[in-house]
């Protein structure tokens, strides 16, 4: 059943975003007080006058911000990615990582820095233009081989053929990075993903795909519910499918490719979150797609907050943290989804 419309699912979600802001930009090698964070920001974008050391400033506003809000931006959008994927194939286990997407993306942006590729007068969005690509190309030989297999488009075969195309575009990934010679440590750190040192022009270049992509797949979130009980029963109530899938999937590879192109391979976010924010408040994808938006960006600045600072000095690629959390997780979805679907079939029995 879908969710009413419930003002305390959105307050407790932006509360908790806020939050996690919060404690992303004051933790860290040097803690800043959350008072000061609120000085600094009301002194620098509203001119109010404050009293602070203008090493906080330089800290909150040059270093930890953009960091924090590129994080919030690439979880954002891997989550709605993924709940528009699970919606749209009916699978709860669908997500750009799983099917492929995530992988033909980080394909298209290691080319991009393997052979110093440039698109005339795309100078500067030519790895997130790319990596958009790939991911679009991906996604759509996902779905075809896995029609081809299973004109029902099941989820295990699904599944599979991603994993499958997600280990042989890996394999070409590997073969670019045996190849390479001084782009070597430049690939290595992106591929494992992290949002470190990257500065508001990162942001800037990343903007304009998330906003596009969103608003797609916001126009289309009636479709989505329709699809979600089947493509008969979207096209019995006057949807026309083959177009939008078209731009679900384009939407969903814009995203999926900017995030990789600003943070590198980042797994799992698009799987865990969905999945939690369904579980909690629902499957209308009216409040699923905001409500995943506010959650995925909450939990990838938690999860770059702990890479930074679980080793500090040191900080681990914030990949390595998703998948330690998603990876478990995608494990007991499967096992449960194997288990309901065994209980369904011995009641027909």
């Amino acid at each position: 059943m879908f969710m009413e419309n419930k003002p305390s699912a959105y307050s407790l979600a932006i509360a908790f975003f806020v939050l996690t802001i919060l404690l992303g930009v004051s933790l860290g090698s040097v803690y800043v007080p959350i008072p000061t964070i609120l000085e600094v920001l009301g002194h620098a974008w509203f001119g109010i006058p404050a009293q602070f050391e203008p090493m906080y400033e330089s800290i909150i506003i040059n270093i930890r911000l953009p960091r924090v809000l590129l994080a919030g931006l690439v979880g954002a959008s891997l989550a709605i990615a993924g709940a528009a994927f699970q919606g749209l194939l009916k699978n709860p286990l669908a997500d750009p990582y799983t099917l492929g997407v995530s992988s033909g993306a980080s394909l298209g942006a290691v080319l991009v820095l393997f052979f110093g590729i440039t698109i005339p007068g795309f100078s500067t969005f030519t790895l997130p233009l790319v990596s958009i690509i790939f991911g679009f190309i991906t996604i759509l030989s996902v779905l075809f081989f896995a029609r081809t297999v299973n004109r029902n488009l099941s989820v295990e075969t699904i599944i599979l053929t991603g994993i499958i195309f997600s280990s042989f575009l890996g394999s070409l990934i590997s073969l670019l990075i045996a190849l390479t010679g001084d782009e070597l440590r430049q690939i290595i750190g992106w591929l494992l993903g992290s949002v470190s040192m990257r500065g508001w022009e990162y942001i800037k270049l990343f903007l304009p795909f998330f906003v596009i992509g969103t608003a797609i797949l916001w126009m289309n979130e009636r479709e989505l519910n329709a699809l979600s009980f089947g493509e008969e029963k979207a096209k019995y109530l006057g949807v026309n499918v083959a177009r939008r899938k078209l731009f679900i999937l384009l939407a969903g590879a814009m995203l999926t490719g900017a995030a990789v192109a600003v943070s590198g391979t980042i797994g799992f976010v698009g799987l865990v979150v969905p999945h939690f924010t369904r579980l909690l408040w629902g499957t209308n994808h009216k409040h699923l797609l905001p409500l995943s938006i506010l959650t995925g960006a909450s939990f990838l600045i938690l999860a770059d907050l702990v890479a930074r600072t679980i080793i500090t000095p040191s900080e681990l690629p914030i990949g390595v943290i998703t998948a330690i959390i998603g990876a478990p997780i995608f494990g007991l979805l499967l096992i449960r989804q194997r288990t309901e679907r065994r209980g369904s079939y011995a009641k027909r029995l």
